[in-house]
């Protein structure tokens, strides 16, 4: 018979709707029970696409003996951390005091109100591994419950105590200064692999957010070090085994130092971030591969993680068959097959051997860049790339017969916003409408499903919007909008981008301290409201707000937009200095309040000025173009003798209006910074 969990719509929750546990999802019922019978809770949190989270599922939660204890001692509470972040952040901060570690499966053991006592992540059926079997856990909190209640509570309200602490003294104020993005990229360069790309050691994640701090770093500077570090990070990433070789798109990270062996689930948010990074390295250094690397990252979105209304979905599973890695990887006979006639060629291209790379099998990837790969076989470039394109697209066509692996299809407003500034960025500077409709598509879907004319919801799934929408969710679709308005300059992105902000600023800002709480000041109440600035996995919602907040202030003229980011970097300023790698995402508002920024309106028709604009890298630029006189920048600045007409300022001081587009070309591109002439 299902548990309770059956009525969810979270895939994570629906996974565990059979297991004997008597389940509840987060909400009112499950507390008043533990209130009202004087049980412990116990909170388990993951996701669907999280390796050990199954193995805890069928070692433990399929187990009727395991699950009896549960049942008969607890008031048992699942949570999917990524319809409910909020839970998420704050128990995870708890574990992570009580034990110095975290990571999911996350279990912790709180008192009917709430609070935490006692937690941990993975339990094993029985002792091994150096951690305590999961049954003598439950017996030993238990007992203690019942006999040392006054130290359970006293655990508690020190565990509180830590939790408020650390967010009253999370950040202090100070001054942004230029020298702030020097420190970091010193931090980063002492970090770079200089063999292998990345920063650190195995295993490595993509770093995304640091390749585009180090792109604009180096625009602001001219360092060639740190251009380097980016782009040679880049190539590694792109001709590892992180990258999926054949179907595109990136695994969630490299179990090792080489990018060779990769944990194999796909997320969202992690192809929606590498794509961004890699446009802006094509945009940089029209590298061919930059630009083959985000437009197959990209179709793998539109091909495998798009919902046919426009939303994209959250993940793909590592595993297919019970086994991970097994969709992606080859064996050499079975390769051979496909690829025929080239065999011998295409498998050193791709790595294949008898023996294999990883437990017998072959992750394909490229270790030899392809030039020298051609230097080396004789070959020229445009056949080994014909070779290459052929083999695949029969290597795609035989793994699509394959079971594939699990995917999540719940539509995360936080990630769709990432997607949706990848694919408007892409369409803007690649040239692609395609990536323009889907965009536009992406938008439409989110005011349309996730939207209430109030206020946006978190989790759409089977035809339901639920869960009110934290931080990141504005922060993320304002930025997304932001980068569709400078696409198609259609004015309601913009308006859409400016309500969501005023939401922000209303509804999450810290008066006491600055910065923005996670949840709303209408949120449902937890033991702590959690502020979040450094940036992980995904950049925070501080990051990308304050961002958003002063490039729509330059737009829109809002005072008040840019004193809030303004006042937002200032409050972490201490913060930023303490830990800059930390802030991948955060330093790019720190760049473009350092300025200089450049301001630009278009008048009197958008050709051929935006596409002159849209040729260069210009990362502390922001452009609006069209007739309007409702949009700030816009106003006051009419064509001149009727003729398409751009205004081009900087720190919000103009030079003379131009109609010659070579004359705007050399006003964009001039030396930073630059000597504005004023008007």
């Amino acid at each position: 018979m299902p548990n309770r969990l059956i009525h969810e719509t979270s895939p994570y929750l629906l996974q565990h709707a059979h297991n004997p546990v008597d389940w509840y999802a987060w909400g009112d019922e499950a507390l008043e029970r533990a209130s009202a019978e004087d049980k412990p809770i116990l909170l388990s949190i993951g996701y669907s696409a999280c390796h050990w989270c199954h193995v805890m599922e069928h070692e433990s939660f399929e187990n009727d003996a395991i699950a009896g204890l549960m049942n008969d001692n607890f008031v048992n509470i699942k949570v999917d951390r990524e319809e409910r972040p909020d839970l998420d952040q704050v128990y995870m901060n708890a574990v992570q005091a009580m034990t110095g570690s975290g990571g999911w499966p996350m279990t912790v053991f709180l008192l009917p109100t709430g609070e935490p006592f006692y937690g941990g992540t993975y339990f094993p059926p029985e002792d091994r591994y150096g951690r305590p079997g999961f049954p003598r856990v439950l017996l030993n909190v238990a007992k203690a419950y019942r006999e040392k209640r006054d130290d359970i509570e006293g655990s508690a309200r020190l565990i509180r105590g830590q939790l408020n602490r650390q967010l009253q003294s999370a950040a202090g104020s100070g001054a942004i200064a230029p020298e702030l993005l020097d420190d970091a990229a010193r931090v980063v360069a002492a970090r770079f692999d200089p063999r292998e790309g990345g920063f650190g050691g195995a295993p490595k994640f993509p770093p995304s957010m640091t390749i585009d701090f180090l792109l604009r770093y180096h625009h602001r500077t001219g360092d060639a070090h740190v251009l380097h570090m980016a782009t040679f990070t880049l190539d590694k990433m792109a001709y590892g085994g992180l990258y999926d070789q054949v179907g595109g798109g990136f695994h969630r990270y490299s179990t090792d130092d080489r990018w060779l062996v990769p944990h194999f689930e796909k997320m969202l948010y992690d192809n929606a971030l590498l794509a961004r990074a890699y446009l802006n390295a094509y945009r940089l250094t029209r590298n061919p591969l930059y630009r083959r690397i985000t437009e197959e990252v990209l179709d793998f979105i539109v091909r495998e993680m798009r919902d046919a209304n426009g939303g994209f979905y959250s993940t793909q599973d590592a595993d297919s068959e019970g086994v991970e890695g097994k969709f992606y990887v080859w064996d050499l006979r079975e390769f051979q097959q496909v690829v025929s006639p080239d065999t011998e060629l295409l498998a050193h291209y791709f790595d294949v051997s008898e023996h294999g790379n990883w437990e017998h099998h072959n992750i394909l990837n490229i270790g030899r860049p392809p030039e020298l790969f051609c230097r080396l076989e004789k070959i020229s470039a445009d056949e080994l790339q014909t070779k290459v394109a052929a083999a695949r697209q029969k290597l795609y066509g035989a793994r699509e017969k394959r079971v594939r692996p699990g995917r999540d299809e719940k539509i995360l407003t936080d990630w769709n916003g990432l997607a949706l500034g990848a694919f408007a960025d892409a369409a803007a500077y690649l040239g692609r409408d395609d990536y323009r409709q889907i965009a536009e598509a992406n938008a439409e879907f989110v005011f349309t499903k996730l939207w209430d004319d109030e206020r946006l919801l978190h989790s759409f799934k089977d035809g339901r919007a639920r869960f009110n929408a934290y931080l990141d969710d504005y922060a993320n679709i304002a930025d997304g909008l932001l980068s569709l308005y400078q696409l198609t300059f259609d004015e309601r992105w913009l308006r859409r981008a400016e309500t969501l902000a005023d939401r922000i600023v209303n509804r999450f800002w810290d008066p006491d301290h600055g910065g923005f709480y996670f949840t709303a000041s209408d949120h449902e109440a937890l033991i702590s409201r959690t502020k979040d600035f450094f940036d992980n996995a995904t950049p925070s919602g501080n990051s990308v707000a304050a961002d958003v907040l002063l490039r729509l202030g330059a737009l829109l003229d809002r005072s008040d937009f840019r004193q809030k980011g303004e006042q937002l970097l200032a409050s972490i300023a201490n913060l930023l200095a303490e830990h800059p790698s930390g802030f991948g995402r955060m330093l790019a508002a720190v760049d473009y309040q350092l300025g200089p920024s450049m301001e630009i309106a278009v008048t009197g028709g958008n050709e051929p000025f935006v596409s002159a604009f849209r040729q260069h890298y210009l990362p502390r630029a922001v452009i609006a173009a069209g007739q309007t006189e409702t949009i700030a920048l816009l106003r006051g600045r009419p064509p001149v003798n009727g003729k398409p007409t751009a205004f081009v300022c900087e720190n919000l001081v103009c030079k003379r209006p131009v109609t010659d587009v070579a004359e705007f070309e050399g006003q964009i591109a001039c030396p930073t910074p630059c000597a504005p002439d004023e008007t």
